[in-house]
């Protein structure tokens, strides 16, 4: 009987691939939270949500009318609106399965339409919500809501306007959304507390540059989709 010798396991060497080894890191793609960012003198600050400048830009902050206080920015460029609000969250449980069944019961009670789909970072929801046209005929407005969990806070988007339905528009938006800093505060919160948004020190700063800054309104009531989720 012959038996053949089986090679050792030490002089066997893994075999690595070229590529996989010179293949560059994928590059962090945001929202950030602040603590990883080093440098963002060059942002707007709002306290909780930090937005990095872009031509074209428009920002306003919705103020809530029960009690006055600031709870969103939104911004809109070329047709499209995107609105942000940040609130603290535990590291292990996210906040966006509870928002998105409130977000899913309250256009439901509003008639609209809701549909999901996957997104960069998860299940994102698409809405069909009933609303008044300007001459007075029955309409409705389209909007996308995103969720974003990070590092013991949580974001919502909610994005409409040429957005919805226009991908080079979609990708400007989503490109805005991807520099987003979320300053969560070293203060102890309860998960979904809102977190504190101000005018930005800097909004008029430079207008040496003015058509370069963005266009910055001062608190008012915000829009409907404020009320949602």
């Amino acid at each position: 009987m012959i038996f053949k010798r089986k090679k050792s396991k030490e002089h066997e060497a893994p075999v690595e691939s070229s590529e996989a080894a010179a293949a560059p890191a994928e590059p962090k793609i945001g929202p950030f939270d602040i603590k990883d960012v080093e440098d963002t003198n060059e942002y707007l600050d709002f306290g909780s949500i930090l937005i990095k400048p872009v031509s074209g830009l428009k920002v306003r902050m919705d103020v809530e009318e029960s009690n006055k206080r600031v709870i969103a920015v939104s911004l809109e460029i070329a047709e499209s609106r995107i609105q942000l609000m940040a609130f603290s969250s535990s590291k292990s449980e996210s906040l966006w399965p509870g928002i998105k069944d409130k977000i899913k019961s309250d256009i439901g009670a509003q008639n609209g339409e809701i549909f999901t789909r996957e997104g960069h970072y998860g299940e994102e929801l698409l809405a069909k919500v009933p609303q008044q046209l300007p001459d007075g005929r029955a309409g409705h407005v389209a909007l996308r809501f995103v969720g974003v969990d990070g590092s013991r806070w949580f974001l919502r988007a909610v994005i409409g306007g040429k957005a919805i339905a226009d991908e080079e528009a979609a990708g400007v938006v989503d490109a805005i959304l991807r520099d987003v800093i979320v300053n969560r505060g070293d203060k102890p919160l309860p998960p979904a507390e809102l977190l504190p948004l101000n005018v930005p020190a800097n909004a008029q700063t430079r207008p040496a540059q003015e058509e370069a800054q963005p266009e910055i309104k001062r608190p008012e009531r915000g829009p409907e989709i404020t009320q949602i989720g």
